[in-house]
């Protein structure tokens, strides 16, 4: 927890009985400088709520796979206020260690529409709070005057030579949640070591510092400027690089409807559509402003498909428009809805849109390179969780193909390191509908994705196909791979535990399972341990994440099946995929078998039933 000076202990009359707990309430109590989350805090000690007073303050916030993302409220381990400053804190000590030029160079710091009446949280005050720790420091800032989309805090920390940035955000999580996103020089998000150099940092120094709470900086330091009008301008004139049909987009009848989810991602859509020359998509009413309570779907994802695309599907129809396209509240990621010849509407998932995105991709490529330029120096790149179709379509057409651990911020990092290399990086993408389109940002984009999507598909118009007809195409040539990804909810971590545990000493102490059901398993990887039965020394190529669960099976019968823990939300997910030849075209053979599979992988390695498992909700 750091040490502070605990000379003044709670008086016994208030004392909970635990040393260590009442070092930790009085911390809180001298510290913190927000009323409401100060009083969350008194009103638990008074009402002798020592456990939760426990959960809330005896353990720290830690980096997932998008940096510290918890619920708003007071507490070490939520996010609020303080826990903000701290963690600046901790940040701008390892920077100064890290950057000599680090007060020459700045820092940059955006935020969403996300807020809390109850604990008196919001994006703004939080990113405000950032800034200040950074500004009493004589450190320069660019801090963005209004909300902004998660990319350009990644895309601004290039363009500005930055050493780094934080974006304010908790993506597409519930209304309860907020985060805290780091951004590295390289425009990516931070990896190890980092973030465990970072953490230990903020342990260091846990108590603010003087200038800390003083967030009217931002509105009167010399030193903070807003870098708005310059990123926006620029991230829209290198938009124009990955568009390459401006005529057709001029000139099509095709009509789009955008939905922003209640986020930041309305104006942002507009600007990128007339950038490709195209009419600006008709916005979805009810959803086009920032509302932090997300009022008309039950959850702000639009991963969940249908169910929350529902206004945007009703005016769809109502103006005629094919095609749907959708930002969650942060705009780094996209969903896409197609009507079908039928009326009906196809949402596509995170692992169709990339087919589509990979063939579209390469094929501009392939029509726009120089003579000389060589197919063996292009590179596409996907999470390990995610379809193995980019595989399939580089060893037909001769790119690269590689794979990195889950999140972006590995798919950022490695990027980087391509293009420093020479390489030409055409595309990314992760299955949760995390599209990369081009390099300007090393993150994932749901405003370019949104508009190199409304591009195919007015190309494909023309030829007379819709994007439907033309994914099939896509499997047609390069092999079906048909994958299901789902869930289960734990708010348990022993069960958890317990389950992975299960898997790792299953018919023997170190033993891994050799069947699931009736299914022989091949091979088997577990990221955790760093162990891979398929490698020759039987060590995992992919780096160790000791911190999260995952466990890989690749099976006789061509299905790749992961188990992981969500590095963001209490949630086991499964991913399954049936990777099939160009020869095997027959989708419901395909289809049925991975449905099997995945009952025998539910049945027997992570049995809901007797671990308590919630499903996920149709």
């Amino acid at each position: 927890m750091g040490d502070v000076n605990s000379n003044v202990p709670l008086t016994a009359a208030r004392s909970t009985g635990d040393a260590q707990l009442d070092r930790a309430v009085w911390q809180w109590l001298s510290w913190d400088k927000n009323q409401k989350t100060k009083e969350q805090i008194e009103n638990l000690l008074q009402n002798g709520k020592h456990k939760e007073l426990r959960d809330r303050l005896c353990c720290r916030l830690t980096f997932g796979t998008a940096g510290l993302r918890s619920a708003m409220g007071a507490g070490f381990c939520y996010i609020n206020d303080l826990t903000v400053i701290q963690s600046t804190q901790g940040i701008y000590k390892y920077l100064e260690r890290s950057f000599s030029d680090f007060k020459q160079r700045g820092f940059v710091v955006g935020y969403d529409t996300r807020g809390q009446v109850t604990s008196n949280c919001s994006s703004k005050k939080l990113a405000k709070l950032t800034a200040a720790v950074l500004l009493a420091k004589d450190v320069p800032v660019y801090f963005f005057s209004t909300y902004v989309p998660t990319p350009f805090v990644p895309y601004a920390v290039q363009q500005l030579k930055a050493v780094a940035g934080v974006m304010i955000t908790a993506s597409h999580n519930r209304k309860e949640d907020n985060g805290y996103k780091v951004y590295w020089e390289n425009g990516a998000q931070i990896t190890s070591p980092h973030d465990k150099e970072i953490i230990k940092c903020i342990e260091e120094c846990v108590e603010p510092w003087n200038g800390s709470w003083n967030d009217n900086l931002v509105d009167t330091s010399p030193l903070r400027q807003d870098p708005l009008k310059k990123i926006c301008d620029c991230y829209m004139e290198d938009l124009k690089k990955i568009c390459y049909h401006r005529e057709l987009n001029m000139q099509t009848n095709l009509k789009f409807v955008h939905t922003s989810f209640h986020g930041v991602g309305h104006d942002y859509v507009q600007l990128a559509f007339k950038a490709f020359g195209f009419q600006p998509p008709i916005p979805v009413p009810e959803q086009k402003d920032p509302d932090p309570d997300f009022s008309t779907v039950k959850c702000p994802n639009p991963e969940e498909g249908e169910s929350v695309l529902e206004l945007s599907l009703r005016l769809a129809e109502k103006e005629s428009a094919k095609v749907v396209v959708a930002t969650d509240p942060d705009a780094d990621r996209l969903a896409v809805a197609e009507q079908q010849e039928n009326g009906c509407w196809k949402v596509f998932t995170g692992n169709e849109l990339a087919a589509l995105f990979g063939w579209w991709m390469f094929s501009c490529w392939k029509e726009n390179c120089s003579k000389d330029a060589d197919v063996k120096n292009v590179y596409m790149l996907a999470t390990t969780v995610s379809s193995k179709i980019l595989r399939a379509i580089a060893l037909k057409e001769g790119f690269h193909f590689e794979e990195t651990l889950p999140g972006f911020k590995w798919i950022g990092s490695r990027v980087k390191d391509l293009l420093d290399n020479g390489k030409e990086v055409l595309f990314a993408f992760e299955e949760s509908i995390g599209f990369m389109c081009g390099t300007s940002v090393l993150d994932k984009d749901g405003v370019s994705a949104a508009v190199v999507i409304a591009e195919m598909a007015t190309y494909l118009e023309s030829k007379n196909l819709s994007l439907a007809q033309k994914l099939i195409e896509v499997y047609e040539t390069y092999g079906y791979h048909i994958s299901k990804t789902s869930y289960f909810l734990c708010y348990d971590p022993p069960t958890i535990k317990r389950i992975f545990e299960k898997l790792r000493n299953f018919d023997a102490p170190q033993s891994y399972p050799k069947f699931c059901g009736i299914y022989n398993i091949l091979h088997v990887r577990d990221i955790t341990t760093g162990y891979d039965s398929s490698q020759p020394n039987k060590k995992s190529v992919l780096p160790v994440s000791k911190s999260s669960q995952m466990i890989t099976f690749t099976f006789q019968n061509g299905c790749v099946a992961t188990l992981r823990t969500s590095g963001t939300e209490p949630k086991i997910k499964y991913y399954a995929e049936m990777c099939a030849l160009p020869e095997q075209s027959d989708r419901t053979v395909l289809e049925e078998e991975l449905q099997k599979l995945i009952g025998a992988l539910i049945e027997n390695f992570l049995e809901p039933d007797k671990n308590g498992l919630i499903w996920r909700s149709a």
